[in-house]
């Protein structure tokens, strides 16, 4: 039976169910559960529609969010009667809970993935989900269907007797366990329908190891949500900020911590895949991966709120990636700018031809191309937070300060170079502003390190490159017509990335050349606090179509009117872009004209500047 609900993407009409467009929720209609070594993102309806088992990059096991006929979901129903649906994180954790609501009753769903210590070496990764009765009697159907390797790999299917079932494929065996009977669909899915009085419960427990009857017996048990819920509300209860904003900077304390790859300690930029950037477009990417930038950015964040142990396993796994040698012939420098978690290159951009994509925007892609690209600004980024650890944390070691002058030198003979820069735009490399002034920012950084800890390094030679650099910016990164910053040298194209100028200390707030940047951009490139990275109208950045206004400039658009003095409208446009969260506090890369989010989910850069944001705010306002 079809079932009519509202396509708000696509404007509120209500539509039958006649294509498959209205099978996809809106982007923002998603929670995630985690368990720090990969995630789950589940819709505001209960189903389960994206999955990558065992690691956040591994191959999808559910993937209906990216193809809702072939892609796989854990579907929940509640049969009889209208039925509506709120979603909310059981209070400081990442344990998300789903109501149902009807006039027959009112059911929950708690989905987790158990944590329990952190850095245990016997963690098993699993999916479970706790279905109970509140108030009435409920029915409920679920349907398991998975369908491996982003749906190109078969499966076999096997019961065990009445509860358990198995999903065999070529590289990855999935054990389904329930406290319901289950049913085979057909011989690649299985459902369940079952029903519950108040205080009856049922539990559905998915593992990629064989699940035996001791640990089932804990899985179904409450206590796993308990024990999952003390782990994260343990967790962020270390958080120093205790400000005007504290349930939304600490929900985004709790997704930098979900996007944490705890074995490695590397921070992935985002669960997702292939959520567009433009409904129907091709800015479809896969952020399963660790940028050096987003990480370092990261990092600060972290380290701002107090989280000094997640900034010293960073550490550890970047100091890994400075061990190798550079080969000389190789312009794109000691570090590349993404990694997958344990620090290889992330694979090609592999079209996946026979999904949809979300809403028909194609192509679907895994692997990301944009690994080859020469970036220099994540030199700046890294080593500003390197300082920050230096500053707040552990303190660098020697081994690390070594090998971070040998970046320095090799950036004091490249800095003057084309790139991509923060952006990564498919086009040819240019001389980006934004490089120039985190190039900067690495060597002062340098210089600083270097005179507070009495660490060797070639210090006046840092200085003299410090010092050409900023004379270069000031004098080619300037436009006189425009009164502004410009997004490349001797161009009249504004760019968002340079709201950083005073954050990063180049310059005052209140310098006459930053205030009147702030004026162009607000008069280019802002939209009632909601801020473009760039003016991509005409295709400049080599890709066809347009995008959304970019959260994390948002973000900054905020901190550059605190810096700037200009408190009041800083507040209001916090308070504006608080607005745009999900109805978790949960953010997507960017925002549409009509308020929807769209890209990927949830975005780590999104919400490291919205701590850092909030922090710098809640200090200018004061008790």
């Amino acid at each position: 039976m079809r079932r009519k609900r509202k396509d708000r993407e696509s404007g509120g009409a209500e539509c039958e169910a006649e294509s498959t467009a209205v099978d996809y929720l809106p982007i923002a209609d998603h929670g995630v559960i985690g368990d720090l070594r990969t995630a789950a993102v589940i819709g505001i309806d209960g189903r389960i529609d994206w999955f990558c088992c065992p690691r956040f990059d591994s191959p999808s096991v559910f993937g209906s969010l990216l193809d809702a006929d072939g892609g796989g979901v854990w579907s929940i129903e509640q049969i009889d009667g209208d039925v509506t649906t709120r979603q909310f994180y059981l209070p400081d954790s990442n344990v998300l809970v789903t109501r149902f609501m009807s006039d027959d009753g009112v059911a929950e769903v708690q989905d987790l993935m158990p944590l329990v210590e952190a850095g245990r070496t016997d963690h098993r990764t699993r999916i479970v989900r706790r279905f109970e009765c509140v108030r009435g009697a409920v029915r409920f159907r679920t349907v398991v269907a998975p369908r491996l390797d982003y749906g190109r790999a078969a499966h076999s299917l096997e019961l065990d007797g009445d509860t358990r079932a198995q999903f065999t494929g070529a590289d990855l065996t999935l054990h389904l366990a329930a406290t319901q009977p289950l049913i085979q669909n057909d011989d690649r899915s299985v459902t369940a329908e079952f029903e519950m009085s108040v205080g009856e419960s049922a539990t559905f427990v998915l593992a990629a190891e064989p699940i035996s009857e001791e640990c089932f017996e804990l899985d179904s048990s409450p206590d796993i949500v308990h024990s999952t819920v003390d782990f994260w509300q343990s967790w962020v209860s270390q958080s120093d900020y205790t400000g005007r904003w504290r349930e939304m900077v600490h929900r985004s304390a709790l997704v930098l911590k979900l996007l944490t790859h705890e074995p490695s300690g590397a921070i992935v930029a985002a669960v997702t895949m292939g959520l567009p950037e433009e409904i129907g477009g091709e800015r479809n990417w896969d952020y399963r991966y660790v940028w050096i930038r987003d990480a370092a950015f990261s990092l600060y964040a972290l380290l701002r709120l107090g989280f000094t142990s997640e900034a010293a396993e960073f550490m550890k796994w970047l100091t890994q990636r400075f061990c190798g040698e550079t080969d000389e012939s190789d312009n794109r420098g000691p570090l590349r700018l993404m990694y997958t978690v344990d620090g290889e290159m992330p694979p090609a951009e592999t079209v996946l031809d026979h999904w949809a994509g979300y809403r028909g925007s194609s192509p679907v892609m895994f692997g990301n191309n944009a690994s080859d690209q020469l970036q220099l600004d994540i030199y700046g980024e890294l080593i500003d937070s390197v300082y920050l650890f230096n500053k707040y944390g552990a303190g660098i070691s020697y081994e690390s300060w070594d090998q971070l002058c040998a970046v320095a030198g090799w950036l004091t003979e490249n800095w003057d170079q084309p790139d991509q820069s923060i952006w990564e735009p498919r086009a040819e490399p240019q001389n980006y502003v934004y490089s120039r002034l985190m190039c900067w920012v690495a060597l002062e950084r340098m210089i600083r390190v270097s005179r507070q800890r009495g660490l060797p390094g070639d210090v006046a030679g840092w200085m003299s490159t410090r010092d050409e650099i900023f004379a270069q910016i000031m004098d080619r990164g300037w436009n006189d017509k425009l009164e502004a910053f410009v997004q490349t040298l001797d161009s009249d194209q504004l760019d968002a990335s340079l709201l950083l100028i005073p954050a990063v200390k180049f310059l005052s707030p209140t310098d006459d050349r930053f205030v009147k940047t702030l004026t162009a951009l607000e008069e280019h490139l802002v939209s009632d606090s909601l801020v473009f990275r760039y003016d991509a109208a005409e295709g400049s950045d080599g890709l066809a179509g347009s995008e959304g206004t970019f959260s994390l400039c948002s973000f900054w658009y905020v901190e550059a009117l605190t810096r700037s003095g200009r408190v009041a409208e800083a507040r209001l446009a916090l308070e504006k872009m608080f607005t745009h969260a999900n109805h978790l506090g949960i953010y997507a890369e960017q925002i549409g004209v009509n308020g929807a989010q769209l890209g990927n989910i949830p975005q780590a850069f999104t919400h490291l500047a919205l701590i850092s944001a909030a922090i710098n705010l809640d200090r200018r306002l004061g008790d």
